[in-house]
């Protein structure tokens, strides 16, 4: 994984004074361009998540947002003094009084020869500074090309470098638990072997006999792989629960993740695994107490949660569908979202959107993951 690097801009120049800012929006302006402030915008955050990827929406979501619009249409957003975000690269400059975090900045595809980029950082950081930072943190920039543009831009300079590989020691003991076929496990598996992901896969645990999930897992070589299955017939939904706390506990993870497990937890097994992902099939609010979620296009829809998704969605006329990986909490698909991704359902039936689900939800469980991974506690700053 490439370097990272932390840039910090002084607030306190007259580049992001008020007059100045000023006349950078009515620069803006001349263009056709409108700009407004956004918080908790579920439409904007759609939005980003279909225009740039990546986990800037949940960022999107904590932050004040400016966002750039052309005839109605978005160009370009940037986010500002996100607050409650976890990543080990704000752990130390960040955490420095008077200091805003910038970013992230995303311009769409369109309109990234249209130099609008600059303008925004610039009247960003003087948001930031009106809102009484004195100090702008833009962090884990990647790449010296984003280094130089900064630079020009902001007169931003370079606090802190990040070797991310730096961090994957310990590595995170993860358990996986999955039901099925185990398409999405294959997914993590594949990733580890790469070494893309900073985590130690201790065991995978399913619960049903014929779950090709366990074969995937002992053909990678995984060390632990348990069948702890419900004995419906002579076992109580108490005990049973029980037993598979048990098991999981005897694993010492740091994390688990949940890929296509289809057994509702209990109280107590959620209590016990705080560090608790799941891969759900359906595009889930920011917001954990919403019952509805807005989609790129500005239309809405209930928010998909429980077992059959995807069949609910069909039913309800959606025309939407989606995947997202998200924090378990004691209410039903009700945590803290990592990622997620919206698909149009198009009429196809529910196999059809389940196979085009698939490879989003392949690509959202690694990506979420490694974004646990640079939120762990356990994480090495240096």
């Amino acid at each position: 994984m490439r370097a990272l690097a932390n840039l910090v801009v002084d607030l306190r120049s007259d580049s992001f004074d008020r007059e100045f800012a000023a006349e950078v929006r009515r620069r803006l302006e001349a263009r056709g361009l409108q700009i407004e402030e956004r918080e908790r915008d579920d439409a904007l955050c759609a939005w980003i998540d279909v225009a740039f990827g990546g986990g800037w929406s949940g960022e999107a979501y904590r932050s004040k947002n400016l966002v750039l619009s052309r005839d109605g249409q978005r160009r370009a957003f940037v986010s500002l003094a996100a607050q409650g975000l976890r990543y080990a690269w704000l752990r130390n400059e960040g955490a420095r009084p008077g200091t805003g975090i910038f970013g992230p900045i995303g311009v769409a595809a369109d309109s990234r020869s249209d130099g609008i980029g600059a303008d925004l950082a610039l009247v960003g950081c003087a948001r930031l500074r009106e809102l009484g930072y004195e100090r702008a943190l833009i962090p884990a920039v990647g790449g010296l090309q984003l280094e130089r543009f900064y630079e020009r831009a902001l007169g931003a300079r370079v606090v802190e470098r990040i070797d991310p590989m730096r961090w994957w020691e310990p590595r995170a003991r993860v358990v996986a638990m999955a039901s099925g076929n185990g398409s999405n496990l294959q997914a993590l598996l594949d990733a580890i072997s790469r070494n893309e992901l900073p985590i130690d896969l201790a065991a995978v645990v399913v619960n049903r006999g014929d779950a090709g999930a366990a074969e995937r897992a002992r053909a990678a070589g995984v060390r632990h792989v348990e069948k702890t299955i419900w004995l419906r017939a002579s076992e109580s939904r108490a005990s049973y629960d029980a037993r598979l706390l048990a098991s999981v506990d005897r694993l010492e993870p740091e994390g688990v993740v949940l890929l296509g497990w289809m057994h509702l937890l209990d109280a107590k097994f959620v209590a016990r695994f705080p560090e608790l992902l799941n891969l759900h099939p359906a595009y889930l609010p920011h917001d954990p107490r919403a019952d509805s979620v807005t989609l790129p296009d500005g239309s809405s829809i209930p928010a998909f949660r429980g077992a059959h998704a995807i069949r609910d969605a069909l039913a309800a006329g959606s025309a939407w569908v989606g995947a997202s990986v998200h924090r378990v909490s004691a209410d039903t698909d009700r945590g803290e979202v990592l990622l997620r991704r919206p698909l149009v359902s198009e009429g196809r039936s529910e196999s059809e959107l389940a196979s085009a689900l698939r490879p989003i939800e392949h690509r959202i469980t690694v990506e979420a993951i490694r974004l646990w991974c640079f939120m762990r506690e356990r994480i090495r700053v240096v």
